[in-house]
């Protein structure tokens, strides 16, 4: 991975979590224990310290930065979309930051909360646990439910799964020039979207 020192601080990458070849880390970075951290991911450490806590994850294309002297932090089992940007923020344990969203500086997303995709987390927004935040800029709209709340936990451990799925087999190889006769399925848990929750008669999600 591209993996870059400045000023002498080198980046830290647990054994048990995986990083993709082409994420990008710099300096204070500190990836925990069965973290995940996708394609194109960037992690800038050369302002503050960027930290993920134990088991959790952040996909492709997203970005965390900060200030000088402002750490930004995902806590164990954060789960932050894909093209997320972090800027200054702290994600406490359980809570999930959906796709494109952005989350500025000095904001805190409460445990087991979840920030809807494409919201707009201003400055210094406290948002309360257990609840779904979602709009530009984002506002509380409701508690969330516990199947909501069990369906984020499930998506991450399907992540966790993949971080070791990536350590076992992950390889970069040249391609086929068709797909094979017998082009074996993937092992991947099975993990519904949140929409099917509607589909099954429960009330409006995000």
């Amino acid at each position: 991975m591209p993996c870059y020192a400045i000023e002498d601080v080198i980046p830290v990458v647990h054994p048990s979590a995986y990083v993709h070849p082409s994420a990008v880390l710099i300096g204070d970075v500190v990836v925990g224990p069965g973290c995940y951290v996708g394609p194109c991911a960037s992690l800038r450490g050369d302002f503050g310290r960027i930290v993920l806590h134990e088991g959790a994850n952040v996909q492709d294309s997203c970005v965390m930065h900060g200030f000088p002297g402002h750490d930004t932090v995902v806590e164990s089992n954060g789960h932050i979309g894909h093209g997320a940007v972090l800027h200054s923020c702290i994600v406490r344990r359980d809570a999930m930051v959906g796709m494109n969203a952005v989350v500025m500086d000095d904001a805190e997303i409460g445990e087991r909360s979840i920030v809807a995709a494409c919201a707009f987390v201003p400055a210094g927004m406290i948002v309360p646990p257990r609840t779904l935040v979602a709009g530009m800029p984002a506002k509380v709209r409701r508690e969330l439910q516990v199947e909501e709340i069990a369906w984020k936990l499930e998506g991450t451990r399907t992540y966790q799964d993949l971080t070791r799925r990536c350590l076992q087999s992950l390889r970069e190889v040249a391609p086929l020039s068709e797909p094979e006769r017998h082009r074996p399925p993937l092992r991947a848990p099975a993990v519904e979207p949140l929409i099917a929750l509607r589909r099954k008669g429960s009330p409006d999600r995000c």
